[in-house]
Parts: structure tokens; C-alpha cells; sequence
């Protein structure tokens, strides 16, 4: 399954995409840190993204997914069709045609490559802004490493959005446990 979701569907939402690194990469991130570049070993990568609000009756969790499942030269990652088929499923309404994907966020940087494959994707329906506590888990986890800080967290106060995992198998885990705990203070 690419896709594991944690909630009842929703328009919005707050999600964790997983990504794998075939092999070593050099990537700029726009702007960030004067365009040096950063390099990507191969392994597995997490990012913690949201998409709340937009337009009324938008639906900002699937158009945001589905934009980081699409890469500018119009290869998409293998996720993308299933993500579309579980979004229209929500009641999603995928527009008639779509544009060429211009690098917006840091991420959009890192997907656009083609050995960078986005194959799973955690998401969090709901209304709440859950990325910061998402990537505070995510930081935490002794799995996991900061690949550079503020990178995919300019829009947040601290921290960092995009890291390295060493063991993906524990990342579930830990946030089925999590998931289960907050269920249970709301």
C-alpha cells in the first residue's frame, strides 16, 4: 500500500512523504543557504509537510499531494495514480487539465529528481495543524538525522521538515502509538 492514513478523510490535512534515494545526489534548494547543495546518500528520507485552508471548497490536502507525486518534466512518481484514485474516492475533483509543475517549496526540489521516488505518503486528515508536533516526533526518533536545518521549515519556527531514516520499520510504530495517544487526551 503507498499510503497509510491515520483519520476519517478530510480536505485538509498535515502528512509525512517517504522518500527513497537510489543513489547519491547533489541538490540545491532554491534560495536555501545561498544555493549550496546538499548531498543525499542513498537511503530514505521523510518530509513533514500540511496543506490547510485555500479556497473554499477546495480540497488543499489532495492538490498538494498530488502536486508533490508530479515532477516538472511530467514523469510522475508511481504514487501519484493511486493517490488520485483515493482522493476522488473523498470526493475530490481533479482538474480537467494540469500545468507544468514550477519548484515552489524546498521539497519540490529534492522530488523533482529522478532518483529521489516518493513511494509512501502518511497522511493526517484534519482541520489542525498536526506538522509541527509531526516533525517533533520525527526529530525525537534515535532513526532519524536532520539533513539541514530550517530545510522544508522556512514557513516554521524552528527545527527542520526533511531528515534521514535509518530504520523505516520503527517509523509506523511510533506513529500508530502517537496517533493513539493523542485520540485519547482530545
Amino acid at each position: 500500500m503507498p499510503f497509510t492514513i491515520f483519520g476519517l478523510p478530510d480536505r485538509q490535512g498535515s502528512y509525512i512523504l517517504s522518500i527513497r534515494i537510489d543513489k547519491r545526489i547533489e541538490v540545491s534548494f532554491g534560495k536555501f543557504r545561498n544555493g549550496q547543495p546538499i548531498d543525499f546518500e542513498p537511503g530514505r528520507y521523510l518530509y513533514v509537510g500540511s496543506a490547510l485552508g485555500g479556497r473554499k471548497g477546495g480540497f488543499p490536502l489532495a492538490s498538494r499531494l498530488l502536486r508533490h507525486a508530479s515532477r516538472s518534466s511530467g514523469a510522475d512518481h508511481a504514487i501519484r495514480t493511486k493517490l488520485s484514485v483515493l482522493f476522488v474516492s473523498w470526493g475530490y475533483l481533479p482538474p480537467a487539465r494540469q500545468s507544468i509543475k514550477k519548484l515552489h517549496w524546498h521539497i519540490d526540489y529534492l522530488l523533482d529528481w529522478a532518483e529521489a521516488e516518493l513511494d509512501h505518503a502518511f497522511i493526517f486528515p484534519s482541520p489542525l495543524r498536526l506538522e509541527p508536533q509531526l516533525a517533533e516526533l520525527l526529530d525525537s526518533m534515535p532513526e532519524t538525522s536532520v539533513v539541514a536545518d530550517r530545510l522544508g521549515a522556512q514557513d516554521a519556527t524552528s527545527g527542520t521538515h526533511l531528515f534521514r531514516i535509518d530504520d523505516a520499520a520503527t517509523l509506523l510504530k511510533r506513529l500508530e502509538k502517537a496517533m493513539a495517544e493523542r485520540r485519547q487526551e482530545s
